[in-house]
């Protein structure tokens, strides 16, 4: 036996320090079924492991190029945890990330997330990854890991934030780069869902500043109310257009995201093609109105801030129109006539006639990529 005297000090513990192990292997232990929910060919492992593993070979592809992106929520996080509407912020991550991929020609693989906070408390990270898990199931990649991170002090009580990784493949040559945009193809539209998830700080600012009632029913649709039309997860866009990618039937792709139409359809057309966008070609989302009414904002700050209700954009010879429609139809997707290429500066000009967008005369809102 020692002679030595025990220390007085306290004995410190992570627990005290404010991170729970036992919260973290809780979650993981709990998240297990929804991760194996989304397992597909190629991947077939369990989480937990220091990485994860996916076989292409096993997904079919003979030659693949990889294609990788990530993205968050944006302020869209705030907005649900605000109203404690944490159940489909996961969708929205994952369309983020697998919108931006299939636009490439690629199919999403696999899936990793990112989920930060100060505490783990109250099953709310359960509830984000399980919202994580459906997107993924909705696009047809698999959950194979991911990061829950536990720091004090980082964070405000009850905040939290995310980031998705994606990675996909696409056979070498069927990539899809834009180039073969020309003068005269059609640019057909995609229904959004809603706002999806870019242009939320300025949403926040006007429910702030303009007193709305988030959980009474929005003026615009009496059924619903206004917190769940804002909250509404970005639509994935995936399963209907793999197909038609895979048959050669759409020459480029742009998602609408942060910049809105005027920036992200130039974002994928070669030099000497202008996108000419008609806004009176598409009705008016009620949302969207509201958003603009709200705001007093002006046409070409709605096409440079929100998609307008066009949540991806196709460039397509006139030839293949129709049988695109129809099958994006068929798939239950809402296709829009959106405009047209023409010769000229790469870029992209929005126009309206007086009453489309609430303006009072005719108007035009233009972008040189």
């Amino acid at each position: 036996m020692s002679d030595q005297p025990r220390s007085s000090s306290p004995s410190y513990t992570y627990e005290q320090a404010g991170v729970s192990i036992e919260a973290g292997n809780a979650l993981v232990k709990a998240i297990g079924p929804l991760v194996k929910a989304t397992m597909r060919p190629g991947a077939d492992g369990e989480i937990g492991g220091f990485g994860g593993f996916f076989d292409p070979r096993a997904a079919g592809y003979k030659d693949p190029l990889l294609v990788a992106g990530n993205d968050g929520v944006g302020t869209k996080l705030k907005l649900a945890i605000d109203s404690d509407r944490h159940d489909t912020v996961g969708i929205d991550l994952v369309a983020m990330c697998v919108n931006d991929l299939i636009v490439q020609g690629a199919e999403p693989l696999f899936f990793l997330d990112y989920f930060a906070t100060g505490k783990l408390e109250n099953g709310v990270a359960e509830r984000v990854i399980a919202g994580i898990a459906e997107g993924c199931k909705q696009a047809g990649c698999a959950l194979i890991g991911g990061e829950t991170a536990e720091m004090p002090g980082m964070y405000a009580a009850g905040d939290y934030d995310l980031a998705g990784f994606c990675v996909g493949a696409v056979e070498r040559g069927e990539q899809l780069t834009g180039e073969r945009v020309a003068p005269g193809h059609l640019l057909l539209g995609l229904a959004s869902s809603g706002v999806h998830s870019n242009g939320y700080s300025l949403v926040r600012r006007l429910a702030q500043d303009k007193g709305w009632k988030l959980d009474r029913p929005a003026l615009f649709d009496r059924d619903r109310l206004l917190i769940d039309a804002l909250i509404e997860p970005t639509r994935i866009y995936v399963r209907s257009l793999l197909p038609l990618v895979r048959d050669g039937l759409v020459d480029a792709m742009a998602h609408i995201t942060g910049g809105g139409l005027l920036e992200n359809i130039p974002r994928v057309l070669p030099e000497g093609a202008h996108a000419h966008v008609e806004a009176d070609g598409w009705e008016q989302p009620g949302l969207m109105a509201f958003l603009q009414a709200q705001g007093n904002i002006e046409p070409a700050e709605m096409a440079r801030t929100f998609n307008c209700g066009v949540g991806m954009v196709l460039a397509v010879e006139p030839a293949n129109a129709e049988i695109v429609r129809t099958r994006l139809e068929d798939a239950g997707e809402t296709v829009l006539a959106v405009g047209r290429i023409e010769a000229g500066d790469k870029g992209c000009s929005v126009h309206g006639t007086a009453g489309t967008w609430a303006a009072r005369e005719d108007w035009s809102a233009a972008h040189l990529a």
